[in-house]
């Protein structure tokens, strides 16, 4: 069984002493994204979603129209709705049900309204408790629907807030069942796709519950915002750092067809959450990653990237792109071959990006050549001689640190040829006298003396093949000219013993007698 506790980096020989950093840095980073992607969606999780209602009031005319009311009125408002919905539920008389499902609405609105929604009012006045009452099963859908979104309001507060549903999950799942009406079916997603949000605990409890199969399920059919909402889900509920949920979607039966069907079929909004779930997909299980890379995912990225101009769609396949490209052999090896259409593709959206003002894309496309570049000695030529390089060379002086490093991580392994066994990369000198020649030299310094350890080492690794690739003994000067024996004099008492080390060891051998200096 391939292992599937980590997505390797594959960044080639420049890259190989602070590999395992990368593949940390890069699950971390999926994560991180999904933190950031759930609170930029929070507010619109508790507004209402047109044509469910028939509600005037749900949709707000205003953003800012809930921002001049009393926090405590709002509260008050609440503890009231809240007394109100048990007395309904109480209720067994003549309009029962309508009776409940006025309570739910009044409720759903309040937690709707605000931008700091009266979530605590609601949990202290013992609302979960009777939500969950709501959700019992032979219930008329309209009082699933506005049950579920109540919960999925509460789900979008604080940690402890969204721990509150703990007693509702159950039943939100079984929900999600073929019996249930595809709008109880999707705001009771919803609702999950909320605590599936907040953190590896929840989401472990989802799946212990069985929540992945019936939302993986939703993903199947073409039901438009049902298959959205579903894949928003599941891109929380899969996103790590255990691997195991993204192998396990993977392989459940008509999910790669569903996937592949709606990024290329779908419309933006639905492609961009299908993106999402391949980002984490790809970025957590090289199991996933293997099968993605022998299906028609890469085409279809490829042609997506080079079609669209939203940056909410491109950010997702831009990354899983990049994921595919670091995370199996296969893709290189057999699909991204030189020469092939393909490949020359690849290489033209990613320029697309370089030369987009985002700069995520920036960054995100020199990473997946980085990758591209650590190849064969094919795609090296093939990133030299195309219009990427002059882009990366401009990138390498002025864009922010961030972008520079990867910039690096393409040029330098633009000069470095795979080695046999665990040998030394073999230089490429053409590329490394063009690259110097192009001014490149000072961009890596600057790394150097950055308090990055990772841009730092990198700098070094980059100085050294100037030193001893450089014809005619060319590469000292360069660096003296460069002030890099200044650079490299500051690790002499560096906290990083393999930087210290590294960069004595090129002071001593290139600098040391014929210069006059100490080391």
């Amino acid at each position: 069984m391939a292992d599937e506790t980590s997505t390797p980096h594959k960044r080639g020989p420049i890259k190989s002493s602070v590999g395992s950093v990368a593949v940390q840095r890069r699950r971390e980073h999926a994560v991180m994204v999904g933190k950031e992607r759930r609170e930029a969606l929070m507010r619109t999780k508790r507004l209402c979603r047109v044509g469910v209602s028939s509600d005037s009031d749900d949709v707000p005319a205003d953003d800012d129209m809930m921002m001049d009311e009393e926090q405590s009125v709002l509260e008050d408002q609440t503890l009231k709705a809240v007394e109100e919905l048990k007395q309904a539920v109480g209720y067994q008389g003549k309009g029962a049900m309508q009776k409940r499902v006025n309570a739910l609405r009044e409720l759903r609105r309040l937690l709707s309204k605000s931008e700091y929604p009266p979530v605590e009012a609601a949990l202290k006045a013992g609302a979960i408790h009777t939500l969950v009452q709501c959700l019992s099963f032979g219930s008329p859908d309209e009082q699933l629907l506005e049950t579920a979104w109540c919960l999925t309001n509460i789900a979008a507060g604080k940690p402890e807030e969204t721990k509150a549903l703990l007693p509702a999950l159950p039943l939100l799942i079984a929900h999600l069942g073929e019996k249930s009406s595809l709008p109880v079916a999707e705001q009771c997603a919803w609702a999950l796709g909320n605590v599936a949000g907040e953190g590896e605990e929840l989401r472990n409890v989802l799946l212990s519950q069985g929540a992945l199969q019936p939302l993986s399920r939703m993903m199947l059919p073409n039901k438009g915002t049902t298959v959205r909402t579903a894949a928003w889900a599941l891109s929380n509920l899969i996103k790590g750092p255990d691997p195991r949920a993204a192998t396990e979607l993977i392989r459940t039966d008509g999910v790669l067809d569903a996937i592949l069907r709606h990024l290329k079929k779908g419309d933006e909004e639905l492609t961009t959450e299908v993106a999402w779930v391949v980002v984490y997909l790809t970025a957590l299980s090289n199991i996933a990653t293997s099968i993605l890379a022998k299906s028609d995912l890469l085409q279809i990225l490829v042609d997506k990237l080079a079609s669209s101009n939203s940056l909410q769609l491109l950010i997702p396949v831009l990354r899983s792109l990049g994921n595919l490209v670091a995370g199996d052999s296969y893709v290189t090896n057999n699909v991204l071959v030189a020469g092939c259409e393909i490949t020359a593709n690849v290489i033209q959206a990613l320029i697309k990006c370089l030369r987009s003002e985002h700069r995520v894309l920036k960054k995100e496309s020199a990473w997946v050549l980085s990758n591209v570049a650590a190849g064969s000695v094919e795609h090296k030529k093939l990133i030299h001689t195309s219009e990427a390089l002059s882009i990366l060379m401009h990138l390498l002086s002025t864009a922010p640190f961030d972008i520079r490093r990867e910039v690096a991580y393409v040029l330098g392994n633009l000069c470095v040829a795979p080695a046999e066994g665990s040998g030394r990369p073999h230089l490429i000198v053409e590329h490394l006298v063009s690259l110097v020649g192009r001014g490149c030299l000072g961009g890596f310094i600057d790394l150097v003396r950055s308090a990055d350890i990772e841009a730092a080492r990198l700098g070094l690794q980059f100085i050294e093949l100037v030193l001893r690739g450089m014809p005619n003994g060319e590469g000292p000067k360069l660096v003296e000219v460069e002030d890099g024996i200044e650079a490299m004099e500051r690790f002499q008492f560096h906290e990083n013993e393999d930087l210290r080390n590294m960069a004595n060891e090129l002071v001593d051998k290139y600098f040391g007698e014929d210069y006059g200096l100490d080391s």
